[in-house]
């Protein structure tokens, strides 16, 4: 097989195997000049295929040329302690694995949570076919219309529910002014000022402190994540609640004898 496909051109043949491969027979490849690797992973077997085409078998006896894949590049390179082989150059590229190189563990962790936050983003975005404005243009915006409609829409104790819930929101761009060092009433006031003034979404700019609108900054946030926290802080506060009055209405059952809660 070898021989038909590769001689008179600069292919070459590599044999990936899941088990070992015995010496004897790594010789016998060696002679061929075929690259033998042995003892491959099994998620790492199911992942060639995708990315170079062909097929894993449990044989070699049926084998034919449409069983086999293609890469450019297989080498082999040693970081640190460990040996790596790299293929590059595939055909079909719907698989593929990411080096991180790092000084320690943990600068390795926080570069691979930060690579899975946002991949997911992208697939959240290519899920929802939408995106919302970021940098806490959205909390601002749907602040500002709660205390609007608040005002026409609204009377009684039902007020303060409303009012209490648009203040919530605007914990988004008073935690990003916070986290840069920036005066948080002061920025989120001219958040405020420049958004109800011209209408356009306008977040907080983390190094200046000024409003900026959504369509310079060009920062968005995943659809799904703020209908997920708008559905689910509603419940939670519910539920803490609940568990306010809870110990309340035990506290008088006993005659107000029992210990306070920490």
């Amino acid at each position: 097989m070898k021989k038909k496909l590769c001689d008179g051109t600069n292919k070459n043949f590599v044999v990936i195997n899941q088990k070992g491969i015995d010496p004897p027979s790594l010789e016998m490849l060696a002679r061929e000049g075929i690259i033998g690797i042995r003892r491959a992973k099994k998620r790492n077997m199911e992942r060639l295929p995708l990315a170079c085409g062909g097929k894993g078998l449990n044989s070699v006896d049926d084998l034919t040329e449409e069983d086999l894949g293609f890469a450019k590049l297989v080498y082999e390179m040693s970081l640190g302690d460990d040996k790596y082989t790299f293929i590059e150059g595939v055909t079909n590229p719907y698989s593929c694995t990411l080096l991180i190189k790092g000084p320690n563990d943990y600068s390795i962790s926080q570069t691979k949570e930060a690579i899975r936050d946002g991949l997911r983003a992208i697939v959240n975005t290519i899920n929802d076919k939408a995106v919302v404005a970021g940098a806490g243009a959205f909390e601002i915006a749907c602040s500002s219309h709660l205390t609007s409609w608040m005002k026409t829409n609204v009377s009684g104790k039902a007020k303060l529910g409303v009012q209490a819930f648009a203040d919530a929101l605007l914990i988004i761009p008073r935690t990003l002014a916070e986290n840069s060092g920036l005066d948080q009433q002061d920025t989120l006031l001219k958040v405020i000022e420049a958004h109800e003034r011209t209408g356009e979404n306008y977040g907080v700019d983390v190094i200046t402190g000024d409003a900026q609108p959504n369509s310079l900054s060009n920062i968005f946030d995943n659809y799904i994540v703020k209908r997920q926290f708008l559905n689910i802080a509603p419940v939670l506060a519910e539920q803490l609640l609940l568990v306010d009055e809870v110990m309340r209405a035990g506290k008088n059952i006993r005659g107000g004898d029992a210990p306070e809660e920490a």
